[in-house]
């Protein structure tokens, strides 16, 4: 995953990020580097299914140094969360959760981003093979995005592939 960390560190910063939506807490190590690119006073808002992986993510994000005015750790399903966010008001929307459900993240992603902002799919490859279930909806994704006219895509080769869109005025 080399160059993965870096690159959301460089996302969060280009758009100036105050506010940020991360779908898949895991072990926090995605949340550290974009709370590195991002503004001072920006609130990190991370979802999780795993309630035990929150805590301990706060305990590493607070260890970190990010005191937890930075913070929104939401403990649920990102399907049931993300509708319940606010539309327009994020910079900046990174996906790295179940592959199946990035074609219902992706609409709800468009709606949360503010114009300007931008979107990360972690997990998109250019060409996936097979057809299981996660193939069939990283291909729907991709399809998706390509052919949203608010979007201004490009696939960057990092870690297993980060689709990157940018939300037009």
């Amino acid at each position: 995953m080399a160059g993965l960390g870096p690159a959301l560190a460089f996302l969060a910063a280009t758009v100036s990020a105050r506010a940020v939506v991360e779908v898949g807490t895991g072990t926090g190590w995605g949340g550290l580097w974009l709370l590195r690119g991002m503004a001072p006073d920006g609130v990190l808002t991370s979802i999780d299914v795993d309630p035990e992986q929150q805590r301990a993510t706060r305990r590493t994000f607070l260890d970190a140094g990010h005191g937890p005015s930075r913070l929104r750790l939401i403990v649920g399903l990102a399907g049931e969360v993300l509708p319940r966010l606010t539309d327009g008001g994020y910079d900046l929307v990174v996906v790295d959760g179940v592959r199946t459900e990035y074609p219902s993240h992706l609409v709800e992603a468009i709606r949360l981003l503010r114009p300007g902002g931008v979107l990360a799919l972690h997990g998109v490859q250019e060409q996936p093979t097979g057809d299981g279930p996660e193939v069939v909806a990283v291909r729907a994704t991709l399809d998706m995005v390509r052919e949203d006219p608010r979007l201004a895509p490009v696939l960057l080769p990092l870690g297993a592939g980060l689709l990157c869109a940018s939300r037009r005025a």
